[in-house]
Formats: C-alpha cells, sequence, structure tokens
C-alpha cells in the first residue's frame, strides 16, 4: 500500500455507545488538505478506502485544486437502521475526526451518504469547511445539483472528438443509473438520441433504437427502478457489457469489468464515471483491444471542483463555469499527450498528475 507518495495517514475509529466503526486515508497532502468523501456500506475496508484517496489524489492534482487526496468509510449497512442511528453514527464519526478535519481531511458525499449527512457531520464537527456537500441553507452546492454527471458529459464530448465518434449518431450505454448517471443521461439525450442501454440494481432495459430519456427517468422517479419501463428488453445488470453500443459510460459497481470479460466488450470507448471501475491491468488489456478508455480520476472529476466551489463560497453558476472549463482543458490536454506519445489516456494524465504532485511534495523522493 505504502509508496513515495503516502499513504501519509490511515486511521481507524470506533465509538461502541453508537455502534460506529471507522476507517480515514489521508494519502497525500502536499498540494493541500485531504479531499475525498464518506462511504457507508457494510463492506468497506482499509484498502479500498486507500484505493479511493490515491483516486483522490491524482483526481485533485489532474484538476489542478489546493486539494490533497483522501477518502473514509464508514462500516454499516444503513438499511439495517433507522435515520435517528444512521445520524448518531455520523455523529459520531465527526467528532471522532474533529482533531484532523477541516486541517487535514475534507470530508464529502458518497454511497449512502448524502448531504443531510453532511449537514449531521459538519454541525457535530463545529466547521462548515469540514465538509462540502451541505444543503444550500448551509452554504453548500450539493451533488444533487449534478456537477459529476455535468463534467463527465463534458469529458465524454471530448474524447468522442479524439475517437472520431459522432456523438449524435453514437450508440450509449450506462451502467447505473443513481445520482451520476441520471445526469450524464440528461445531458446527453439533448446531444445523442441513441442511448440503447441504462442499468441500476434491478436490472438492465435495452433498445436498440434508443430509449426515452424523460419516460425513463419518471418511470425511475416513480417506481425506483429503471426495469419498470416498458418500451424495452429487460435483462440482468451484468449484462450490460455484452450490448453492442460505441461508449459506455460506468457509474456503479467498482471493478465490473474483469480481465476475463475483455474479450467481450463491443465498445469503442469506456467513459469511466465511477471510481476505481477497473483494474490498470484491464484497463490496459482494453487499450489493446482499441477501446479508448477514459480515466476515472479525469472524466468524473466534477464533483470535487464544485466541492472546491462550495468550499470557497462560490455560486452554482460559478460551479458549472469552472467544471466545464476545466474537464475540456484537462481532457483536450490528457488526449492530446496520449495520442502524440501514443499511450494510453490513464498513463497520460497520470504524467500531469505525478509531476505537479512532485513538484510541491516534501517527502516524495524526485
Amino acid at each position: 500500500m505504502f509508496d513515495e507518495f503516502g499513504p501519509e495517514k490511515i486511521i481507524e475509529v470506533y465509538n461502541p455507545k453508537a455502534g460506529m466503526r471507522g476507517i480515514v486515508c489521508i494519502d497525500n497532502t502536499s498540494l493541500g488538505p485531504g479531499k475525498g468523501g464518506i462511504r457507508m456500506t457494510p463492506t468497506v475496508s482499509k484498502e479500498e478506502v486507500f484505493r479511493l484517496a490515491r483516486t483522490m489524489t491524482w483526481k485533485n492534482s489532474l484538476a489542478d485544486l489546493p486539494f490533497g487526496g483522501a477518502k473514509s468509510g464508514i462500516i454499516a449497512d444503513p438499511k439495517e437502521f433507522d435515520q435517528k442511528k444512521k445520524k448518531a453514527i455520523v455523529e459520531a464519526f465527526a467528532e471522532s475526526l474533529k482533531a484532523i478535519s477541516p486541517s487535514q481531511y475534507i470530508a464529502a458525499p458518497d454511497i449512502n451518504m448524502a448531504e443531510k449527512e453532511m449537514e449531521w457531520y459538519a454541525k457535530k464537527n463545529g466547521n462548515k469547511k469540514s465538509c462540502t456537500g451541505k444543503p444550500k441553507k448551509m452554504g453548500g452546492l450539493p451533488h444533487e445539483l449534478g456537477s459529476t454527471g455535468f463534467g463527465i458529459y463534458h469529458s465524454l464530448l471530448i474524447a468522442a472528438d479524439y475517437s472520431k465518434l459522432n456523438i449524435q449518431k453514437a450508440t450509449v450505454a450506462i451502467e447505473g443509473f443513481g445520482n451520476v448517471g441520471w445526469f450524464v443521461a440528461k445531458y446527453l439525450s439533448g446531444q445523442c438520441k441513441n442511448i440503447v442501454a441504462v442499468s441500476d440494481s434491478s436490472g438492465a432495459i435495452y433498445n436498440k433504437n434508443g430509449l426515452d430519456f424523460n419516460k425513463l427517468a419518471e418511470v425511475k422517479e416513480k417506481q425506483g427502478k429503471v426495469t419498470a419501463y416498458s418500451r424495452g428488453e429487460v435483462l440482468p445488470s451484468s449484462t450490460i457489457l455484452d450490448f453492442k453500443a460505441y461508449i459506455l459510460v460506468r457509474e456503479a459497481v467498482p471493478d465490473l469489468i474483469k480481465e476475463s470479460d475483455v474479450d467481450r466488450l463491443k465498445f469503442k470507448m469506456i467513459v469511466e464515471g465511477s471510481n476505481i471501475p477497473m483494474t490498470e491491468s484491464v484497463e490496459t488489456l482494453c487499450y489493446k483491444k482499441g477501446i479508448l478508455v477514459v480515466p476515472d480520476f479525469l472524466a468524473n472529476a466534477g464533483g470535487v471542483i464544485s466541492s472546491y466551489v462550495e468550499y470557497i463560497g462560490g455560486s452554482e453558476k460559478k460551479m458549472f463555469e469552472l467544471v466545464e472549463s476545466k474537464i475540456k482543458k484537462n481532457t483536450k490536454t490528457v488526449m492530446d499527450i496520449a495520442m502524440k506519445k501514443k499511450i494510453q489516456p490513464r498513463e497520460a494524465a497520470m504524467e500531469i498528475a505525478v509531476s505537479r504532485i512532485r513538484k510541491y511534495c516534501k517527502v516524495c523522493r524526485i
């Protein structure tokens, strides 16, 4: 786990009264305090938190933000308790981190953690700068504004140009139709009329002639699952990898694509909307097969860019402007380097991110 970049700290916290067990990984603070969300799942582990924290190190560096990389996890299943219990757990976690948050760690929403939980966290911590993604009444720019999906959309458009894909004709499959995938589909539906498949935990819906975003969104809101959409074929979620589409947007399950899956992929481009969607070795196999993979810490940086705007007290308008400008600029820069050097986009993005970290790192071996 440890290399020249970090992690600097791995902290485990426990509060037996609240039933709270948590993990914090502060990976690298060369560019500023560690920034990364809190996920609450029964299976979150030190390794998972570290991998996500390292992704945040590269993401913040590539986005040229004054944040380092960090992440945290609360080991709990929110399906097993009520809101009162959840609040007690989140507050216990916030209280346990007062010594390092916000000086070394700034939290944010992640799986099973949204603006309500950030309100609990900030109030218990006693400092509004201890987290982002807070409610609007607290000066927040919550993720529900769709900043991550907005950024992925712009990264996809730029990358499609480099892949010589006509976005108005290219078919798209979206894995995950939650807060991020929903917004990607929304923005894409204005440019691309060929979103042919969408999946969520209930399964996948496929229609080779395209899905109607407005009707799909209505079904998801009312019934909570995309499989209730009546104008397509209902299939298991795993079949999303088998669909014939030019572009796959990954939004949900970590490590969904395994080495054994690469041969069956028919996509020309994969946009990694979720963090750690596949291992680097799998990405390499995709590259060798001729699939352009837009790496996670490039494509989905809209969320942390939005967090930065909230952190400095900026407006929604400022947030959307900065997300669009930074994502477009970074994607073009990465793709230019990748094409010029004939390397994977991840390698090109890493060159930029690592050079910035090393410039300011006091402990890295240069």
